[in-house]
């Protein structure tokens, strides 16, 4: 099992999308722990990939890459995890994620999506570059108990108060908690903005949903 893991790691810091989509397929196909298997294969990856970039043993395109071969495996996965415990009333809560106006990088995102998901919560994927209006008609729609909104840019951070402020205008900020993340982001931006939370990582981020969300 430990194999097909670092085959899944592997296949990331390679780029190789379709060795990526032959390993989920092995791990569907063994009925290996779907969570396992983006836990310990895919996002091990995407986490190797990221330090080798900071430490420049990684260039732009060799994280483009990595991004799609993560996100042709989370595609393949999520709905497998989902199905397991985090569909319909049985979730622990739902949540609506996206990245902010403006800023359309989602490999973080989708790994966050990806953990809470695992963590079995019913996550709504609203995709990149979304505005306020997007996220709080997603969550009425939804009944959502989470906003969590990603940036990456320190120019489109401006866009996370943006929400919270959304939020006030139409009177309905207490109905929401809003959780925000991403590069350039701090706690100290969080509690500037008027956000409930802000996680550095994908698992700080579920432990943080697990105490905002008291059923």
């Amino acid at each position: 099992m430990s194999e097909v893991f670092e085959n899944l790691k592997q296949a990331i810091l390679d780029g190789d999308e379709d060795l990526v989509v032959e390993y989920v397929q092995q791990v569907i196909a063994e009925k290996i722990d779907p969570v396992a298997a983006i836990q310990n294969g895919l996002i091990k990856g995407v986490e190797e990939l990221g330090a080798k970039w900071k430490a420049g043993e990684a260039f732009l395109p060799d994280v483009m890459m990595g991004a799609d071969a993560l996100k042709a495996g989370l595609d393949m996965l999520e709905p497998i995890v989902a199905e397991s415990g985090a569909s319909g009333g049985d979730a622990k809560g739902k949540i609506v994620i996206g990245q902010v106006a403006g800023d359309i990088h989602d490999i973080g995102k989708n790994i966050v999506g990806a953990m809470m998901t695992a963590a079995g919560y019913k996550v709504y994927d609203i995709g990149i570059d979304q505005p306020a209006e997007s996220f709080l008609a997603k969550a009425e729609e939804v009944g959502a108990d989470i906003i969590a909104a990603g940036a990456l840019l320190t120019t489109t951070m401006a866009a996370q108060k943006g929400i919270v402020d959304y939020l006030r205008s139409r009177n309905l900020r207490e109905k929401y908690k809003v959780m925000v993340g991403g590069g350039p982001t701090s706690q100290a931006f969080a509690d500037e903005i008027g956000a409930d939370a802000w996680a550095e990582t994908a698992d700080e981020a579920v432990i943080l949903c697990d105490k905002l969300i008291v059923k």
